[in-house]
């Protein structure tokens, strides 16, 4: 069916990245059922112990690099749909990791921050940040020790990009949500103001149905490895369907 092209707003979540070998967060086997997220993902807990929340996170920037962690091909569909599709394409993901990065997309945006960079406390500097990070860490940019922190954003802590997000929705055509469980907000909002803008075509990607999935006006459910590269090639092949 052919379709005519409009910017396209992608918002992935923990579950694209599942079959790279990184865990998901909500999941009964997830990140938050392994450890109390008041202990490693809230500001007051990294005033309470440092050096426990940055154990945690330099644990997962270790898995990170792991060579066996790669892009899947849900990474690289993405990537292809940014590169031949006629219109803008921003991919907005609530995931810490690198991997759409590596799998070639180009306009990413981190509304939760980045595991490969750290933030100074004192000064606000950021940098890249592939080593473990400790009390005794020294900012590059003002010399302070002790105030280096991942440069996440941490429950109770606004998400990055908000205002662009919102622009970049206003102006879409359609707004697809992947592998994400609809329930972190503001990101599981974005369905309901891409609905309230009018005219934008919704679509959810997904392992099965969120707690949003009505807001949708089509779903896909299955692998992200499965569902996303076959539905990419659908609208790649509807825009050269076009006369």
């Amino acid at each position: 069916m052919p379709i005519t092209p409009s910017p396209i707003v992608i918002l992935t979540g923990a579950g694209v990245s599942k079959e790279s070998g990184l865990d998901t967060f909500r999941d009964k086997d997830g990140i938050w059922a392994q450890v109390d997220l008041e202990d490693v993902a809230t500001p007051e807990a990294f005033r309470r112990d440092p050096e426990r929340v940055h154990a945690f996170y330099n644990h997962r920037r270790r898995g990170l690099l792991d060579p066996a962690v790669e892009p899947n091909a849900a990474h690289r569909a993405l990537a292809r749909l940014e590169r031949e599709w006629p219109a803008p394409v921003m991919t907005v993901t609530q995931n810490i990791d690198d991997l759409h990065e590596r799998g070639g997309s180009k306009r990413v945006l981190h509304m939760h921050g980045e595991l490969l960079k750290a933030r100074c406390g004192a000064c606000g500097d950021t940098s890249p940040q592939r080593d473990d990070l400790s009390v005794s860490t020294r900012c590059t940019a003002c010399g302070q020790v002790g105030a280096m922190r991942p440069d996440i954003v941490w429950f109770g802590e606004i998400p990055m990009g908000m205002d662009e997000i919102e622009a970049a929705l206003a102006a879409a055509g359609m707004f697809i949500a992947i592998g994400t469980s609809g329930t972190v907000y503001p990101a599981a909002g974005f369905v309901g103001l891409a609905r309230q803008i009018g005219g934008v075509r919704t679509v959810e990607l997904n392992l099965e149905p969120s707690d949003g999935a009505a807001l949708f006006h089509e779903s896909r459910h299955g692998p992200a490895t499965e569902v996303v590269p076959a539905f990419m090639e659908e609208l790649l092949d509807g825009v050269e369907s076009l006369p």
